[in-house]
């Protein structure tokens, strides 16, 4: 079963930047964590996703389209990125979202709708 980790966190919290003292040892811990997901045999795939102000959002609504710079909703917390995991039960994918090196934020964990054979 495939379930999404969507990584969520508040903006306004500091994270280090590249050169910043702490960088490094930030960036070790997502790698780390991504490389044992891989060797469990359980990675499906993930990606960091760029800072809210590049957001583009289309809307439907009654019968009409548009298209609006910004995030969908105004939020306190922002999606920063999303695993895909592939394991027996939630309570694995659970165990893999308690061990995302997130800092303060919040996972959802959510199963992903199969599609085969349709």
């Amino acid at each position: 079963m495939k379930y999404l980790l969507l990584i969520a966190s508040d903006p306004t919290l500091p994270s280090p930047e590249p050169g910043d003292e702490g960088f490094d040892a930030y960036m070790g811990a997502w790698t780390q964590y991504t490389q044992d997901m891989i060797d469990a045999g359980a990675y499906g795939g993930g990606e960091a996703l760029q800072g809210v102000e590049t957001a583009t959002t289309v809307r439907h609504e009654a019968g009409a389209t548009t298209i609006v710079d910004g995030p969908f909703a105004e939020l306190k917390e922002h999606l920063g990125g999303y695993y895909v995991v592939d394991v027996d039960t939630l309570d694995d994918a659970l165990d893999w979202a308690k061990k995302l090196p997130v800092g303060t934020g919040a996972v959802e964990v959510r199963p992903i709708f199969p599609t085969d054979g349709f």
